[in-house]
């Protein structure tokens, strides 16, 4: 897991550092530097597996840029020629300092120093290492991941960001409409498959209970969804072709179906595109926490997609719920808008972390985390959530308009 993000020199990012936890809520205004800050993340995902250009960025949910963009360059200020990306777990760490020139940018980017430690030892410094003798453009972390004499928590961690996506879903994506343009398992980076994995977990509940195994995280994620869509009997996937679903609507083969418990047998089935987004979103999420082959560390980008704000709140208490009782070491980043998600977070829970995201009179992005202090617990006693605290201006990350 992430504990710690080092962001220097990147986009609005010049000098910022966060402390994570499992699950971490970031909201701000429009512009603030939310999605520059998963960025950083996908851009650091990239270097870990040894090359930083669009098709690696791309592959992580990354917008790609050219170098002018990417480099803070604040009026009045001397911004270092490289970008400066570091990141810590428990035991391990890895830094990278990227380059590429402004007036003359190169397809890939340049590593100008790549660090990894191991329980604060060296395992390897780009500028001293001479065990291998890489391009300029090729990352040497890679190299080590595959390296039986490295500790296996540093080979771990260096996995974990490797593997690191932005997911931002689209509504006709996860309808089954529109094909997934950015594919990955068990959901694509806009949310394709997403029938297929839902498929695949309620085949493991099946098989679980065939066996007579247990996996309680399963059947609460499961159950939840269940309960966050209340119209629902059931949901599942099917073949379109099977499905009430108009000609001309160009439907992938498989799309989600569920049976709507108020419309009477033989009328009762939908598919994806005709129910409601926030139930494919809740599917979606669902997913992440769950399935086996989501990465251990995501992020996703306005994680209030179609979600009624009610709805909202409900699924953030139970996300919270699937990440700290799911498997050891699960984290997810999200940016949001919707208030009442706020509502959602349990904060006196440590691992669960809410950060206000604004920028400063200069343009610089400011990160910080929200705690729970005795002031927000006498506002609590008064009658004062979460939700309007923010939205009255208290915690800041709010425009100022």
């Amino acid at each position: 897991m992430i504990k710690k993000l080092v962001v220097r020199s990147f986009k609005t990012l010049e000098n910022v550092e966060v402390e994570l936890g499992q699950v971490n809520v970031f909201i701000g205004a429009n512009g603030s530097g939310k999605s520059n800050l998963l960025e950083a993340i996908g851009v650091l995902s990239a270097a870990a597996s040894g090359k930083v250009d669009d098709q690696t960025l791309l592959q992580r949910g990354v917008r790609p840029g050219v170098p002018k963009l990417y480099k803070s360059s604040f009026k009045g200020a001397t911004e270092p020629p490289h970008i400066y990306l570091g990141t810590e777990s428990i035991s391990d760490s890895y830094a990278v300092s990227l380059q590429n020139p402004i007036e003359d940018p190169h397809p890939a980017w340049f590593y100008e120093t790549e660090v990894l430690e191991s329980d604060s030892a060296r395992v390897f410094d780009r500028s001293t290492d001479t065990k291998f003798k890489p391009d300029p453009e090729q990352g040497v972390a890679a190299l080590y991941v595959i390296d039986p004499a490295i500790r296996q928590s540093a080979r771990d961690f260096l996995k974990l960001l490797q593997n690191f996506v932005i997911y931002s879903p689209t509504t006709s994506v996860l309808r089954g409409m529109s094909p997934e343009t950015q594919p990955r398992k068990p959901v694509g980076l806009s949310g394709g498959s997403l029938a297929e994995a839902v498929s695949e977990l309620l085949m493991q509940r099946w098989k679980n209970e065939q066996d007579n195994r247990e996996n309680p995280q399963l059947n609460q994620v499961i159950d939840d969804a269940h309960g966050l869509i209340d119209w629902a009997d059931e949901f599942g996937s099917a073949m379109a072709r099977n499905l009430p679903l108009s000609r001309s609507a160009a439907a992938m083969p498989v799309v989600v179906r569920f049976v709507d418990r108020f419309m009477c047998e033989g009328r009762n089935e939908l598919s994806g595109y005709d129910a409601s987004e926030g139930s494919l979103f809740v599917l979606f999420l669902a997913v992440l926490a769950a399935h086996p082959n989501a990465p251990q560390v995501c992020a996703v980008d306005n994680a209030d997609h179609g979600i009624n704000p009610r709805l909202a709140r409900a699924l953030m208490k139970c996300l919270c719920d699937w990440y700290t009782t799911g498997a050891p070491g699960r984290q997810i980043l999200l940016t949001t808008h919707n208030p009442l998600v706020l509502d959602g977070l349990p904060l006196q829970d440590d691992r669960i972390r809410l950060f206000t995201v604004s920028r400063t009179e200069t343009g610089r992005t400011s990160v910080r985390r929200i705690e729970v202090t005795p002031g927000m617990m006498k506002k609590a006693q008064e009658g004062w959530s979460l939700s309007r605290l923010w939205v009255m201006g208290h915690l800041g990350g709010v425009p100022d308009v």
